[in-house]
């Protein structure tokens, strides 16, 4: 990002975007700003343009020339009277109207309370000037940007009291059937709740599963149709394989393990095999 000449532009010196892909709004304050400086904003953005708190103008795509309340003070006779700043400090806000990817990740419980991990992947935009108004107004900003990880952060507790609203009173095996459900809600209460922040919601994934390892594959074994109990076997047997054990096989069929083959019955000992009494 520079300001070179008095133009004020969100690219930077080696043409890439500032605010990338990540970047929600970028805040630019320099004291060089005055009426006249030639502001760009690129197809992908909104500018807004504040002084003191209050904001002066919004901008869509194109490059402005500043009209500002430092008039008739503009240019080098700012520059003469002040030293080469305005009395005026301005701050001009880029606002990122592309798509752009956030995720959500938590636990829930499900009502075995057995502890299950969520991935929410999700689309927001800012879709007009009203909107780029909104996200300033009621998002502060704790530095110089705002980013997807703020927004997620803010996010984070609606999104969680949704999914536990079904998720509470579902059994784990049941989980997967309700995904659609869960989707629902999360969709309903992200919406309302990024509205305020003048965001808006676009595409939506939920994923599910088990945090505990070992309960994901015992659920994707009893998936292929195995019982409960064959389910456990194989997951033992598949284990006994990965330590390289012969008998893993008999675990998975619930058989016992005979070294040196099967017996082939029992016979008593006498006199003519020279066993002694």
């Amino acid at each position: 990002m520079a300001i070179t000449r008095q133009v004020i532009t969100s690219l930077q010196r080696d043409g890439t975007d500032a605010l990338g892909t990540r970047t929600v709004a970028m805040k630019i304050v320099d004291e060089s700003i005055v009426s006249g400086s030639l502001l760009t904003v690129e197809s992908n953005h909104f500018c807004i343009l504040k002084s003191r708190g209050a904001v002066l103008n919004v901008y869509e795509t194109g490059q402005y020339a500043l009209q500002t309340p430092d008039k008739p003070l503009v240019g080098s006779i700012v520059q003469g009277f002040f030293g080469g700043s305005s009395p005026w400090v301005y701050e001009v806000i880029y606002i990122n109207r592309s798509k752009l990817l956030v995720r959500n990740e938590g636990i829930a419980t499900s009502a075995e309370m057995a502890e299950m991990s969520y991935v929410v992947d999700y689309y927001i935009h800012i879709d007009s000037k009203e909107e780029a108004l909104d996200l300033i107004t009621h998002m502060p900003f704790a530095g110089a940007v705002i980013d997807t990880k703020e927004i997620a952060d803010y996010a984070g507790p609606a999104i969680e009291q949704a999914i536990n609203q079904i998720i509470q009173v579902t059994k784990m095996e049941n989980i997967n059937e309700r995904i659609s459900d869960v989707r629902e809600a999360v969709k309903l209460h992200l919406t309302d709740f990024l509205k305020v922040y003048g965001i808006m919601l676009n595409d939506l994934k939920v994923l599910i599963t088990p945090r505990d390892e070992r309960m994901r594959e015992l659920i994707s074994l009893q998936a292929i149709g195995l019982s409960p109990i064959e389910a456990v076997r194989y997951y033992l047997a598949l284990r006994m394989a990965d330590k390289g054990l012969v008998s893993a096989p008999n675990a998975a069929a619930g058989l016992p393990f005979n070294i040196g083959g099967q017996p082939t019955g029992f016979y008593p000992l006498g006199d003519e095999v020279g066993a002694t009494r």
